[in-house]
């Protein structure tokens, strides 16, 4: 999902992306073929590439989290970041930035503290996959690559993600506020997403963490009442706490129930602009 939209708009602002994926038969297409496991199939390729712009990874919200569903997550990220930075090692022409995801699950359940890219990282499964992979991408710095790990926070897009399953129960009128509705979701449309990777790219002067979230994080309530007003639907049925904990376990209190205050500190100093750093006009946007 993000990956799509960032090669557009890399192409609309001149730039020439080339996508690396899984798919053999995708060689024909131009793009450069990747194993996770073992790296690019020819990395060649990347001595005539500027920066290479890591988004890979499993789904953490595809379903409960079993031993074998984190492992993948976390061999996925690990794993892959690997692979590709000994990838960028083996080349003579090395491309000059590497710009990691990463996530804002870095932080860990923080309650209301509002958190800069300066925080510590906090305690979790997510916050421990997250310091990782930020370490396994830092491993490019050595190799003299300016590196940006991009903390994400939750994107919204109908196409994907979070707010591509709450639209159909928020349309029939079944949306509700999630435990007790105090916890901070931090937030980030896909529009500005990208354009803040795009930011990362151009601007020599940033590296190391970024915090990819809109400068208006809120409560689940209040985010809920966003949604509701923006699809014109009621918001009138809540999921306790124990029922989502019932239905996904673990993963519920990772990214439903815990709160995430974050503040993206080093864009505002950097003087990134965000197009829709209101929810109701970000989700109206995304959603015409």
């Amino acid at each position: 999902m993000v990956g799509t939209a960032l090669g557009a708009l890399l192409s609309e602002f001149g730039h020439s992306p080339i996508s690396i994926t899984r798919k053999e038969s995708d060689a024909e297409k131009g793009c450069i073929i990747w194993d996770p496991a073992k790296g690019l199939k020819d990395s060649s390729r990347l001595e005539t590439v500027d920066t290479v712009v890591h988004l890979a990874g499993e789904n953490i919200a595809a379903g409960r989290w079993t031993a074998a569903v984190k492992d993948r997550i976390r061999r996925s990220r690990i794993e892959g970041t690997r692979s590709l930075v000994k990838s960028i090692a083996s080349v003579t022409r090395r491309p000059k930035t590497l710009v990691c995801a990463s996530a804002i699950g870095y932080y860990g359940e923080r309650g209301d503290t509002i958190l800069d890219e300066d925080a510590t990282a906090g305690k979790g499964f997510l916050a421990d996959v997250c310091r990782e992979w930020e370490h396994e991408a830092r491993a490019a710095a050595e190799l003299g690559l300016r590196v940006v790990n991009v903390r994400i926070g939750v994107v919204l897009s109908p196409k994907g993600g979070a707010l591509a399953k709450m639209l159909l129960p928020f349309k029939l009128g079944a949306g509700g506020i999630i435990g007790s509705g105090r916890q901070y979701w931090s937030w980030i449309g896909l529009h500005d997403l990208v354009r803040i990777i795009l930011f990362c790219i151009e601007q020599n002067s940033i590296q190391g963490a970024v915090n990819a979230v809109s400068p208006n994080s809120m409560t689940n309530y209040d985010f809920t009442k966003g949604v509701g007003r923006a699809l014109h639907r009621p918001t009138l049925f809540p999921l306790p706490a124990f029922a989502a904990k019932l239905m996904l376990g673990e993963m519920a209190n990772e990214l439903l129930l815990s709160s995430i205050r974050v503040t993206p500190k080093k864009l505002q100093k950097q003087g990134f602009e965000f197009h829709y750093p209101e929810l109701v006009g970000c989700l109206e946007h995304e959603l015409s």
